[in-house]
């Protein structure tokens, strides 16, 4: 079961608040929620009050487990911008874009996918020896002796 929460026109940078996401994505519920409380980041308390709405949401709504819910997904994606300008000198104006967030929260009680691990085999010196010299003599083609071959014969 998946369980969605939305945060819209958060008066901050998505760039800014992207790197707290991805620290909570793929996380389980309470390790997402210690990281969130201790991290320094203003963009840190947003996200974690939007954690706790969804998860809230999940508890009443669904009657789903806490302990067994996870972070499926979390986006950050570019709101409005407003367009402010600032005075400069000689009568000119700058432009001042203040942006905004909207962050798209999914939680789930699915099964974790876990990643498969690469099992690691050495090779023997002759594998490698093996592997190298087929390497060359893809390289060798009939053209290319051709080619060569007639450079050597310039050259006298």
């Amino acid at each position: 079961m998946e369980v969605t929460a939305k945060l819209i026109r958060l008066r901050m940078s998505p760039r800014k608040v992207r790197l707290i996401a991805r620290l909570i994505s793929r996380k389980t519920v309470q390790a997402a929620e210690t990281q969130l409380v201790f991290l320094k980041q203003i963009a840190a308390e947003p996200i974690l009050k939007l954690l706790k709405s969804a998860i809230a949401n999940a508890e009443h709504n669904f009657k789903l487990d806490k302990d067994k819910l996870w972070v499926k997904s979390i986006t950050v994606d570019a709101g409005e911008t407003i367009k402010r300008s600032r005075p400069r000198a000689f009568g000119r104006a700058a432009p001042i874009r203040k942006r905004t967030s909207h962050i798209h929260l999914v939680l789930t009680d699915d099964v974790r996918p876990t990643k498969a691990k690469k099992t690691y085999k050495p090779r023997t010196r002759t594998q490698k020896l093996e592997a190298r010299s087929q390497k060359l003599e893809i390289g060798n083609t009939e053209a290319d002796q051709t080619s060569n071959f007639q450079l050597q014969d310039s050259k006298e």
